[in-house]
C-alpha cells in the first residue's frame, strides 16, 4: 500500500477534512491517525507492537500511544508483507531476525513520512547537511552512514537479549 507523500499534499484522513500534511513531518502520531493512514485497526497495530519490538510509540499517562514517524514507516512495512506479500507473522519474524530490522523500512521505502537526514540523524545528520553545504566528503558520509546501520543492528542484537 503505498501512500502519498505529506509534501505532495493530497493523503487526507479517511472521512475526515483534516489534511494530515498539516502536521510537521517530524510530528509524532495518535494510535487513531495511523490506523486511518495504514488502514490497519487499531488493535491489530497494538498486537503488532507485542510481535515486533522495533515498533516503539512513545506511551503517555493513562496509555495513550503516540508513534514516531520511524515506527509508522516500519508498521507499512509490516502491512505491506503481510497483506501485499502473504507473509505470516512468523516469516515477517524470520525475515527480521535474518535482514534486521531494516528491511522493514526499506520494503515501506520510508514514504509514509520521510525526515531530512538533519532530523533523522541527530547531530551527525547536521554535520552531514550544514548550512553551508555538506561538512563531509562522501567517504566520510558513507562511512558514518555504515556505522550508524552496525549500531542499528547491535541495538536490535542487545534489545532481543534484554526481552528475553
Amino acid at each position: 500500500m503505498a501512500l502519498k507523500d505529506p509534501a505532495d499534499g493530497a493523503l487526507k484522513k479517511r472521512g475526515s477534512n483534516i489534511d494530515v500534511s498539516q502536521k510537521a513531518v517530524g510530528a509524532f502520531r495518535t494510535i487513531s491517525e495511523v490506523s486511518r493512514e495504514l488502514d490497519v485497526p487499531q488493535h491489530v497495530l497494538r498486537f503488532w507492537e507485542t510481535k515486533f519490538s522495533q515498533i516503539r510509540p512513545m506511551k503517555r499517562a493513562g496509555g495513550r500511544r503516540y508513534y514516531r514517524p520511524e515506527d509508522v514507516c516500519i508498521l507499512l512495512g509490516i502491512r505491506e508483507f503481510l497483506y501485499d506479500d502473504g507473509y505470516t507473522i512468523r516469516g515477517v519474524q524470520k525475515l527480521i531476525r535474518g535482514q534486521g530490522g531494516r528491511v522493514l523500512t526499506d520494503r515501506a521505502g520510508g514514504k509514509v513520512f520521510p525526515t531530512k537526514p538533519s532530523e533523522s540523524l541527530g547531530a551527525v545528520g547536521r554535520l552531514m547537511t550544514g548550512s553551508q553545504g555538506s561538512l563531509l566528503d562522501d567517504a566520510k558520509k558513507n562511512a558514518l552512514i555504515e556505522l550508524i546501520e552496525e549500531l542499528e543492528k547491535i541495538d536490535l542484537i542487545l534489545e532481543k537479549y534484554l526481552t528475553n
